[in-house]
């Protein structure tokens, strides 16, 4: 049998099994009707976070009463007294269910006895402590909030099943409580990036997510059509051509926190939608967005991790300060052995490493043999700076040396976390460059960006601009090494029917 068809046989016997339990679970949703109970039940006022009730407990209190309301993760019935853990977003807390304590009622005991892994309840009683010591709500009323109809994960220890993880992203969130935590990390994480800014200034602004032109990064884009204007759209790739128009308009500190759309591959590292952070400063270079950064991710570690030397994967990555910062033609010597002016050297070490260079700029060769070679030893935090100007049409070219462009990309745990640059603010070289990026382009996307052109005419400001990806700072910091983990609801290949 092939692997495929083993699949197959697993997803027909999961789905025989779910068919089986959900007949069960109408069965007893039917009692619970008959009852006289609605199993959708509606508004439930005052419960309380399970980790605040757990906090104000008070030994020898008698008088302590809670109201929680969560979802089943745990039953363990024993007759005449029936323990369940709930589980809401703070975590877990311990209910009772007592005969005595319920009573005869529809809504009380027999309702408590009907109740099942899954269900979403909500219950109130006497606070106190079991002989084990666990702090429990000794419910005097218990109500059914929503049924579930769904097999739930087999064990307590949650989801395991990756795929299954991420398709049903609402069974996990519940049934692994890390999962839970590391996207309210990632919630508070945004929140400290957007309190730091706005402390030193910068404006938080929205730029539009589809443009004529697309543009700001070199990408494929995704089209769509706007049918009453009869126009071909395109979903941003990046905000860096609006943003920039503010500053000509005055806004001299600005940032965004953004959704991107890029028509490109899948990886452990990439989805095609994600979100960054851009921001642009006025009368700054790249050497203040290398600060800003180290700023910004330093506060971060310290808040959100334990200590400077944080796991991920099987690296250990060590966030003391200063960072690292090398020029991208000594990290190419080091690690591909090539001078980057030897571009004979380069394209050998390129047939090498088995990339088809033969059509490929010198350039692009370079870059490509500087990502095989160079990329996988970027472990620690390091600014990689000054690149070819060639690869850096938008970015100001340094005056001592104009073959190169004062741009950094920053690497931790071998990715490219952060974009930066000097911002090119001279709308004739702005134009020039234009015109040798269009050449590369497929026809469909072919064009120029002449109202940008007319900004940059009425004079930008010199500026430093930086973009960080969100979803993969996030990673780092929480030792995720997948995107797919710290995303809600990444693409999937479609399933099968």
């Amino acid at each position: 049998m092939t692997k495929a068809e083993d699949i197959g046989r697993d997803s027909s016997l999961r789905s025989e099994r779910q068919g089986r339990f959900e007949r069960q679970r109408q069965e007893k949703l039917s009692r619970i009707k008959q009852l006289g109970i609605d199993p959708y039940g509606g508004r439930y006022d005052g419960a309380e976070r399970a980790c605040d009730i757990k906090s104000r407990y008070k030994d020898g209190d008698e008088g302590q009463r809670a109201r929680c309301a969560g979802r089943i993760v745990l039953l363990r019935d024993i007759g005449k007294l029936i323990f369940i853990t709930l589980r809401d977003w703070s975590g877990t807390m311990q209910v009772g269910l007592s005969k005595n304590l319920l009573g005869p009622e529809a809504s009380g005991w027999p309702l408590a006895k009907l109740l099942e892994l899954g269900d979403i309840i909500g219950a109130a009683g006497q606070l106190g402590k079991t002989k084990t010591g666990e702090i429990t709500v000794w419910a005097d009323s218990v109500s059914l909030l929503s049924k579930c109809l769904c097999q739930p994960p087999e064990k307590f220890h949650g989801l395991s099943d990756i795929d299954l993880r991420y398709r049903q992203r609402f069974v996990d969130l519940w049934a692994n409580p890390e999962v839970m935590e590391r996207f309210k990390n990632r919630s508070s994480i945004i929140a400290t990036i957007r309190e730091f800014l706005q402390a030193r200034g910068f404006l938080e602004v929205e730029t539009p997510m589809m443009q004529r032109k697309a543009g700001g990064a070199a990408a494929k884009p995704f089209v769509t059509y706007h049918k009453t204007l009869d126009l071909d759209l395109f979903l941003r790739i990046a905000p860096e051509l609006f943003l920039k128009r503010l500053l000509v308009g005055g806004m001299e500190k600005v940032f965004e926190i953004n959704r991107n759309f890029r028509n490109e591959g899948l990886s452990r590292q990439h989805n095609p939608e994600f979100t960054m952070l851009e921001l642009y400063q006025a009368y700054a270079d790249y050497n203040v967005m290398m600060e800003l950064t180290e700023e910004i991710i330093c506060l971060l570690v310290e808040k959100y991790c334990h200590g400077k030397q944080v796991r991920f994967g099987e690296e250990t990555i060590d966030y003391t300060r200063p960072w690292r910062r090398a020029r991208y033609a000594e990290l190419l010597k080091e690690y591909s052995g090539c001078d980057i002016e030897d571009i004979e050297a380069v394209r050998m070490r390129a047939a090498g490493l088995g990339l088809d260079e033969g059509d490929m700029d010198d350039v692009v060769v370079t870059n490509e043999v500087f990502e095989a070679t160079v990329e996988d030893n970027l472990v620690d935090p390091t600014f990689v700076i000054d690149y070819p100007a060639a690869l850096c049409p938008l970015t100001r070219r340094k005056k001592d040396e104009p073959k190169y462009a004062e741009r950094f990309e920053l690497y931790i745990g071998k990715m490219e976390l952060a974009n930066a640059y000097t911002e090119l603010n001279d709308p004739a070289e702005q134009y020039e460059n234009f015109l040798v990026q269009l050449r590369g382009q497929e026809e469909s996307m072919a064009r120029m960006d002449e109202d940008f052109i007319t900004a940059l005419k009425y004079g930008m400001p010199p500026a430093g601009g930086l973009g960080i990806g969100i979803d993969r700072l996030v990673m780092v910091l929480t030792g995720a090494t997948s995107i797919r983990d710290v995303v809600l609801f990444p693409l999937l290949k479609p399933t099968k029917d």
